[in-house]
């Protein structure tokens, strides 16, 4: 499975209903709080096996779905 269609599960698993792929500035926007960011963070890092370090957690990483596949790609690639 492609990293967008994998975040993609996850980030619906944490927070059913909400249309990730149809919309941005999730954090900016009140959409997600932090208690949903630090869910989020938890399952893509066991998801994918990395471990989202503290300093990456911020609204800009978790406000739409590119810059959440950005992110989790950069610490695939890291390994």
């Amino acid at each position: 499975m492609e990293i967008t269609q994998e975040v993609l599960k996850v980030l619906q698993e944490v927070k059913p209903g909400f249309d990730f792929a149809g919309q941005s500035d999730w954090v900016d926007s009140g959409s997600l709080d932090s208690f949903d960011v630090i869910q989020i963070v938890a399952e893509l890092n066991e998801a994918f096996d990395i471990d989202i370090p503290v300093e990456a957690i911020v609204p800009e990483n978790f406000n739409s779905l590119e810059t959440v596949e950005t992110l989790v790609a950069s610490l695939l690639e890291d390994e």
